[in-house]
């Protein structure tokens, strides 16, 4: 049997605002309280079992690539140490250990900003029929996995969980949030994106591809919720990369690849997941972790 993991917090005490795909969220204070469960999803649906320390994961991960980013961005995090949370978290402390974020109350934008370096996922799938990818055409008899001649930002909406985003272009972006502010994202998220790459080549990782949430306190824009993460980017194997194929992978891609061999139709209930992989997509998240951190 897979070892058990979190999957929900009840924290009495506190006031729980939000409970997302992955994390748990509480007002604390003047802050919010990101509590990273581990649960999993996939194609926007939650699946039944957890991968058992996954939230950690992302939170150590989350963590580092904030760090290297401060040059470029701010970003919400404001502690992790749990002996120095404000006192009303003191009873759950060996809850919130390694997967708890406190962070500043920002105003979440309405779209998701990815950018993508590789072909490949939903980039990949509307390319081969033929459509532009968030609007942007590419070039011919391209390949699936093909490195970029140079990254591209694709943004899409930010739909209500069980719900599938759906790409929109950098245009319609401008549309629902300001051509200033979208300019403003796209240069950053760039800039995030080119940083990171150079980072995790160095660790022997090809970062395809990652979605990072941005969000406004009063008129400062920041990070927000993680960032870099296996559940928000394809993390390859930069030894195992060849275009013309799917590539092996350091995130749940491994998970989506199951479900699609056993034709489940993406929709809710999820089918129970076999201790096998669960096991599997655990043992990925801990190396692009092990590898980014050495």
């Amino acid at each position: 049997m897979a070892q058990a993991g979190i999957v929900e917090t009840n924290l009495s005490n506190l006031n729980l605002v939000n409970r997302g795909k992955v994390r748990d969220i509480y007002a604390v204070d003047n802050y919010l309280l990101i509590v990273a469960s581990d649960r999993i999803s996939a194609f926007d649906v939650i699946m039944p079992n957890p991968i058992p320390g996954k939230g950690k994961i992302l939170t150590a991960m989350s963590a580092f690539w904030f760090d290297q980013m401060k040059d470029i961005v701010d970003n919400h995090l404001v502690e992790m140490d749990v002996a120095k949370l404000p006192a009303v978290c003191g009873p759950y402390r060996k809850i919130l250990e390694g997967r708890t974020m406190l962070v500043q109350k920002a105003r979440p934008l309405p779209v998701e900003c990815i950018v993508r370096g590789y072909l490949s996922g939903s980039g990949w799938k509307d390319y081969r029929q033929g459509k532009p990818v968030s609007g942007i055409r590419l070039p011919d008899r391209l390949k699936e996995s093909a490195k970029l001649s140079e990254p591209i930002f694709t943004p899409s909406t930010k739909a209500e969980m069980g719900v599938h985003d759906e790409p929109i272009s950098q245009e319609e972006m401008a549309g629902i949030i300001g051509g200033e502010l979208t300019k403003a994202i796209i240069d950053i998220a760039m800039k995030v994106y080119e940083k990171a790459s150079r980072i995790a080549d160095a660790a022997g990782i090809i970062i395809a591809d990652t979605k990072m949430e941005f969000g406004m306190i009063d008129d400062r824009l920041i990070l927000i919720d993680e960032l870099l993460t296996p559940d928000s980017s394809r993390f390859w194997p930069k030894e195992d990369y060849e275009e013309g194929r799917a590539q092996k992978s350091y995130d749940k891609q491994y998970l989506r690849d199951y479900l699609l061999s056993i034709e489940w139709d993406q929709r809710p209930p999820a089918p129970t997941l076999p201790d096998d992989v669960i096991l599997n997509t655990k043992e990925k998240y801990e190396e692009a972790l092990r590898l980014l951190l050495k």
